[in-house]
């Protein structure tokens, strides 16, 4: 057992970061869809998921974008997963040619909620821990289970003392 707390063991986002990694991601899932290669709609998870599911529509050129939003973390503590607010059921039906897209599968408490309201969606994330690799079906980067990610939309830039002089 470690005496780290969940941020000391960080991994760090930047913007610049994360705007390659999703485009690797839509490289990653380009032509893939079930129509010819083409999806349909990307639903981001939010709020992590919105960054890289607008990033993702973009470079795959697919219009229409909607929002799940799943509550499952308290600042830096897990909790059940709920469903705050679904996309359109008309648009996404079973999942079938959707990408689901969220920022990082850690647990796949999250993943598996969608999952079960979507079974036929795509599962894409830009980062993945060991555990929720079974609730995934794509993903760029991955960090160890113990590694807390620092996102850019969580941190500021702040002066850092040099470490000789002033």
């Amino acid at each position: 057992m470690s005496d780290r707390l969940p941020h000391e063991k960080g991994f760090h986002v930047s913007w610049d970061q994360l705007h390659r990694d999703s485009r690797a991601l839509a490289w990653r899932l380009d032509g893939k869809g079930p129509n010819n290669g083409e999806w349909k709609a990307v639903v981001g998870i939010t709020r992590g998921g919105m960054a890289p599911a607008m990033i993702v529509a973009r470079e795959l050129d697919i219009r229409v974008v909607d929002t799940v939003s799943v509550k499952s973390y308290d600042h830096q503590s897990q909790s059940a997963a709920t469903v705050l607010k679904s996309p359109d059921p008309e648009i996404i039906g079973d999942g079938t040619g959707v990408l689901i897209v969220d920022d990082l599968v850690d647990s796949g408490r999250t993943l598996e909620l969608v999952r079960e309201l979507y079974p036929n969606a795509h599962f894409a994330t830009v980062y993945a821990k060991p555990k929720g690799h079974p609730m995934v079906d794509t993903f760029i980067t991955e960090v160890s289970q113990d590694t807390w990610i620092f996102f850019p939309w969580d941190m500021a830039l702040q002066y850092v003392e040099p470490y000789r002089g002033t």
